[in-house]
């Protein structure tokens, strides 16, 4: 897991990029998502992928409107 100066780095980078603004009062939680989202990145990239792995099939959602009854 990347220490948190890391994470905090990157979420002001992001915010800045996208023109989003943090409220002071949301950015504990939104630091603590990104250290979550980070563990369990590595747990993903920590998996071994051999030749004959393919990747997920594109998930395209439906409108309810669209869907088969």
């Amino acid at each position: 897991m990347p220490p948190p100066d890391t994470i905090e780095a990157y979420v002001d980078a992001a915010a800045a990029a996208l023109a989003l603004p943090l409220a002071p009062e949301h950015r504990p939680g939104v630091l603590r998502y990104f250290a979550l989202a980070s563990q369990m990145a590595a747990l993903v990239n920590g998996l071994p992928l051999a030749v004959e792995d393919e990747p997920a099939p594109q998930f395209v959602p439906l409108s309810p409107q669209d869907a088969a009854p």
